[in-house]
């Protein structure tokens, strides 16, 4: 294999499908990036058998051929090279030869007989989802994942598309976060468990560009094309939890508040209780205040935020963590908070009318809190 290509472009396709490399394999092959030249082109191949990414770029192929080479190695040697053209070569031997301006690396490679293939995903039945959206849904999601190894379900978010409704939905056993939009061009219906690393890659190539992405399923896989990238991720085997029984039907407190407003306050209501053992604040809802406090052996704080009730006064006490991350994903200048009492979970909704929910358990609270 003998190629020229830009080292600019080409270290960022080098970080692209590392994405898809576990640091923590025992297996030297698949700690290494499959580099593959046909035609004009460069395709780079990370795979870690659970997720694969390929990405192209544009490359003066002088002799065809490929080679895998250690992607930390090889990425870190491209990333220091001078914003020039990269000269890569290699002989019989697996020995790969990086050459920019002044610069002259000799590596080992390993030959690329060995590399796995990447599941075979159909092309024909891709649904093409705004990518914008799709950035928006994860994010709003995501962060809701569990990460408990003995609930390997609830490491994944379930993706739901129901009479051209397509859904998002995150569940850690504490909270419920769930994004819904409508788009035209789904027909098919379909129902499959997403693993959460795959999502936060996904979602880490895509750009507030209008460009679609296409995204399908087969049984076991789900493939993602981003542009000229493509991601294969193994499913999540399992029933997910009906969330939809998760969410009250009722409540017997509505408030409404500015959702900047009570950000900031909790913010501030939290900076004495930042520990994971002890991130506790208090919210007491009275006709036209909510008071937030904490109580901790640093100190204590009080904060008020204005508010519209409908209903029952409450006092009721959450993990400040899991209230921030929830209202940080919220683009709505407002929100409904619907509450049914204090051990049961509430809602947060904004109050735009966006379909996001996110649904949070509060914590058991006694009178030092």
């Amino acid at each position: 294999m003998k190629i020229i290509c830009n080292q600019k472009i080409l270290a960022h396709k080098i970080g692209i499908s590392q994405k898809a490399i576990n640091g923590k394999t025992t297996l030297e092959l698949l700690k290494g990036i499959l580099l593959s030249a046909k035609g004009d082109q460069l395709k780079l191949t990370g795979y870690d058998l659970e997720i694969g990414i390929e990405t192209y770029t544009q490359a003066e192929v002088i002799q065809e051929g490929e080679i895998v080479v250690n992607a930390k190695l090889f990425g870190d040697i491209i990333r220091k090279l001078p914003d020039s053209f990269v000269e890569i070569e290699t002989d019989d031997e697996n020995n790969v030869y990086i050459n920019c301006v002044n610069s002259r690396f000799k590596i080992k490679g390993d030959s690329a007989k060995e590399f796995p293939k990447l599941p075979d995903v159909s092309k024909d039945d891709l649904y093409n989802i705004p990518q914008d959206l799709l950035k928006n849904m994860i994010k709003q999601t995501v962060f809701a994942i569990s990460q408990d190894q003995t609930k390997p379900i609830l490491m994944g978010e379930l993706l739901e598309i129901i009479n051209g409704n397509i859904s998002l939905v995150a569940i850690d056993g504490y909270r419920l976060a769930v994004k819904s939009c409508k788009i035209d061009n789904m027909i098919t219906d379909a129902k499959v468990i997403i693993p959460g690393k795959a999502l936060t890659d996904v979602n880490s190539l895509l750009s507030l560009e209008e460009h679609d992405v296409k995204v399908g399923f087969d049984d076991k896989n789900a493939i993602f094309i981003i542009s000229d990238t493509k991601i294969i991720t193994r499913l999540l085997e399992g029933e997910f939890i009906d969330y939809k029984k998760l969410l009250p039907r009722e409540h017997n407190s509505k408030v409404k508040l500015n959702t900047k407003s009570l950000l900031n306050s909790i913010e501030r209501a939290s900076l004495l209780s930042q520990s994971e053992k002890n991130n506790l604040i208090k919210l007491s809802i009275r006709d036209s205040v909510m008071a937030i406090t904490s109580n901790t052996d640093k100190g204590n704080v009080y904060e008020e935020v204005a508010l519209e009730l409908e209903g029952d006064y409450l006092d009721i006490a959450f993990n400040s963590r899991y209230f921030l991350e929830g209202l940080k994903n919220i683009d709505s200048e407002e929100i409904f908070i619907e509450f049914t009492t204090n051990v049961n979970p509430c809602i947060i909704k904004p109050a735009d009318g966006a379909k996001y929910t996110y649904l949070l358990l509060p914590v058991r609270i006694s009178s030092n809190i």
